[in-house]
């Protein structure tokens, strides 16, 4: 394995891993703030207890999250020197903000804590809501700062030199809004998809407590809305792609050949080699509908980029093809769901509906990573799109694979003490109810 190869595996894990926590970090305070809202109107104790219970799984998180992102800030700087060279001065507001929008959460999740009978019951429901928004707040800071990434803003750059620099115009660079739109209701459906899913598998198990039918039934409200919105703000995002990053859009939908009416391409297998796509479906005049808004547009291909300035076709094809793929199951679970509640139907003990849900407990979180990997790999081979190469800002130091090593046996560790930590917490929610 070459260092190059090295240092990215290195940082598409620790992104990969740290995305899930940054996702329920942004949606989980909201369902826990909700819950207790419920229990503030209803004085049900059921709400009260899974307003406590949700908030120390979101304690557990960030703690967990805290670490993977101190992680990735260290190896910015020393997988790629280069880079963070040029563009820390450029892009560094994004990333001081979200350290900001971490403390702001640190301290209200630590008052939502500890603050239960100690403070008002309206100050401490607008503690988690704090941490809700602060947590948001954080994820739209780094989506800006990968959106400076795809579409760099606020400097000149002449002769080698980055002059001119405006760190406002780096923040709200073309990309960030749509991107960050994305990610957020990415980050709702995928995480009340995954909640949803853990607590019908506990009534699966025959845990027929009202704990886990409420549960569920506020992790689908917020999963479901989140779903419906994902097609609207993946089309936004997709034509500010098909505008700004040809390249990237070719390869998401393995378009080799610039044309007008060009199809919408549906599975399928690419063909570098021969520059065509094997087994696939195709719509006649969809692409040029979805990115550009006429059947007759023309949208630019593959064969009018150097070849290597491509990004990998197969990889960005495939992890497109999931991502719409799984969030349109997510939206057709949550039709579902709200066609359930109109009809009145005893959803909650319906066992094949649970089985569902259970299913779908992973596949947001599968559809969040193949998005990134759709925005990373297709931004290939750019760190800063057009402007520098991945390969260019590489550091100059030897044995990258020893801390890919390194780095892979951390997330290792991590990962077996949150199934740890959540199990204890689990096992504790049952032994209250069932003892």
């Amino acid at each position: 394995m070459d260092e190059l190869l090295a240092a990215r595996l290195q940082m598409a894990i620790s992104l990969g891993w740290h995305i899930i926590f940054a996702c329920i970090g942004m949606a989980m305070p909201f369902f826990m703030a909700f819950a207790e809202w419920k229990w503030m109107k209803s004085k049900d104790p059921v709400f009260l207890d899974l307003a406590k219970a949700w908030s120390k799984g979101v304690a557990i998180f960030f703690a967990v999250g805290a670490v993977s992102g101190t992680l990735l800030s260290f190896e910015l700087g020393l997988l790629w020197p280069t880079f963070m060279e040029h563009a820390g001065p450029i892009f560094g507001m994004p990333f001081s903000l979200e350290g900001t929008a971490f403390f702001v959460e640190a301290i209200a999740l630590g008052i939502f804590l500890y603050g239960w009978d100690r403070i008002s019951p309206i100050a401490h429901w607008i503690s988690g809501i704090v941490v809700g928004i602060s947590g948001v707040m954080s994820g739209i800071f780094v989506v800006a700062a990968n959106g400076w990434m795809n579409s760099p803003a606020g400097f000149d750059f002449v002769n080698g030199e980055y002059i001119n620099i405006d760190p406002i115009a780096a923040l709200f660079n073309d990309a960030w809004f749509t991107q960050a739109l994305h990610m957020t209701f990415a980050a709702f459906a995928s995480t009340g998809f995954a909640v949803a899913g853990v607590h019908a598998i506990m009534l699966l198990k025959g845990n027929k407590i009202r704990f886990h039918k409420e549960a569920l039934k506020i992790a689908l409200i917020f999963g479901s809305i989140a779903a419906f919105a994902m097609p609207i703000t993946g089309d936004l995002a997709a034509k500010d792609v098909a505008k700004r990053q040809p390249a990237k859009l070719a390869a998401m939908e393995a378009h080799y050949h610039t044309s007008k009416n060009a199809p919408l391409i549906i599975g399928g297998i690419p063909d570098d080699k021969n520059e065509k796509v094997d087994y696939a479906l195709e719509i006649p005049g969809g692409l040029s509908f979805l990115a550009h808004g006429a059947f007759d547009a023309e949208v630019i291909g593959l064969d009018q980029i150097p070849k290597e300035e491509r990004p990998p076709v197969a990889v960005v094809h495939f992890a497109f093809q999931i991502m719409v793929g799984l969030g349109s199951l997510m939206m057709l679970i949550g039709m579902l769901y709200f066609f359930m509640r109109w009809r009145k139907w005893d959803y909650i003990n319906n066992k094949w509906w649970l089985r569902i849900l259970a299913f779908a407990t992973p596949i947001g979180f599968i559809a969040l990573e193949a998005g990134w990997t759709v925005t990373e790999v297709g931004r290939q081979p750019w760190i800063i799109y057009g402007v520098m190469k991945t390969k260019d800002a590489l550091t100059p130091m030897p044995g990258i694979q020893y801390s890919l090593v390194i780095i892979v046996t951390v997330y290792l560790l991590l990962t077996l003490t949150v199934i740890w930590l959540m199990s204890r917490h689990i096992r504790a929610i049952h032994q209250k109810y069932n003892a």
